[in-house]
């Protein structure tokens, strides 16, 4: 592909995924929630149909529901986080090896993709010796990308393994965004923060080279930032925590202004030849998906993986769209293939790859 060495193409040769423990079903959410939230927040019977209306059945978290009904500050988030983020980045980290066929010794490049708990050193150093990673790896930890984590977070990866010939990256999204759930903090995006967000890693191994059972060959991803959109999305730093922002309008705006940053990024994408045979997306909510279907020209129900993630995963931030990925390749999909995903910035973020 255009940017390559020849015969030196990158190639996905692994894909794995990870889930904590605790399993928070959303009828168990909204219960929990009405019992926590109602005292303090008076809009609150106000909100709770969003709770069902996400297209979420169950969600999974590093702490139990016990957990949430005490105040909690950075100390012990971070120690939850630290805890949680550790086990799963290995658990992704370890299926996605075993499925390329290599050793957590054969690894030489390391990007880890966080934005939901701050650590120094960060998940990879913490987990090194447990992983059994070399001395000598290079680590790139990535904060900051929230949603779009997993596609930027690849679009690096894979920019990594082209510079460096024959080394093996290893890609890990992981986030545990439940822990930013606050009693201190209650407004409409944190309510809405409650009944999307779960916890969860993905992790990708990438080299160059024409590889046996390879399972795509990666190109170069592009981005795209908006103007005057910082409050879309992202995380305000206080006292106790991380506070979410998260605009009501990301729906609408995606299905204003996906099209015609994706004619910018791709504007080859519709002629005969270059089209893409599915798009791979971040399900960041039941009307995202909708809102992407309607902006990419899809029948409805055309983006069904991306349902069935979100309605058993809920929204993993960073990972989410590699489990969306993982899915797409284990169906079978062939041809080319475009991930996206939306992020803080606010940025859209695009990578394509080709399955054999």
């Amino acid at each position: 592909m255009a940017g390559d060495i020849p015969g030196q193409a990158v190639q996905l040769l692994g894909l794995g995924s990870a889930q904590p423990e605790h399993i928070l079903t959303q009828e168990e959410v909204l219960a929990e929630a009405r019992a926590v939230l109602q005292p303090r927040f008076a809009q609150f019977d106000r909100l709770a149909p969003a709770f069902e209306n996400t297209g979420i059945v169950k969600r999974h978290s590093v702490v139990p529901f016990s957990w949430f009904r005490e105040p909690h500050g950075w100390t012990d988030r971070s120690a939850a986080y630290v805890a949680g983020a550790s086990a799963m980045f290995c658990d992704a980290a370890n299926a996605a090896l075993n499925a390329a066929g290599l050793r957590t010794d054969q690894v030489d490049v390391i990007v880890t993709v966080s934005s939901t708990g701050v650590a120094t050193p960060t998940l990879e150093a913490l987990v090194a010796r447990r992983m059994g990673f070399r001395a000598d790896v290079m680590r790139v930890p990535v904060f900051g990308l929230g949603c779009a984590g997993g596609v930027s977070g690849l679009s690096v990866a894979r920019s990594l393994a082209a510079a460096r010939p024959g080394a093996v990256v290893l890609l890990v999204a992981v986030e545990a965004c439940t822990l930013l759930f606050r009693l201190d903090r209650l407004t409409k995006a944190d309510i809405i923060a409650t009944a999307l967000f779960g916890d969860g890693a993905a992790a990708c191994v990438l080299r160059t080279g024409k590889t046996e059972g390879a399972l795509a060959q990666v190109s170069p991803g592009r981005q795209h930032m908006w103007p005057d959109t910082l409050a879309i999305m992202g995380w305000s730093v206080e006292e106790t925590g991380l506070g979410v922002i998260f605009d009501r309008a990301i729906p609408s705006f995606a299905e204003t202004e996906l099209r015609p940053a994706l004619d910018a990024l791709w504007p080859d994408r519709n002629a005969a030849g270059r089209r893409f045979d599915r798009y791979v997306c971040h399900p960041g909510g039941a009307k995202v998906i909708t809102a992407l279907e309607t902006s990419l020209d899809l029948d409805e129900g055309t983006l069904q993986v991306e349902r069935d993630v979100l309605a058993r995963a809920g929204n993993m931030s960073a990972p989410t769209v590699l489990f969306v990925l993982q899915d797409v390749l284990a169906s079978g999909q062939r041809g080319r293939l475009l991930t996206m995903a939306l992020g803080p910035g606010f940025t859209l973020s695009t990578l394509p790859l080709e399955v054999p």
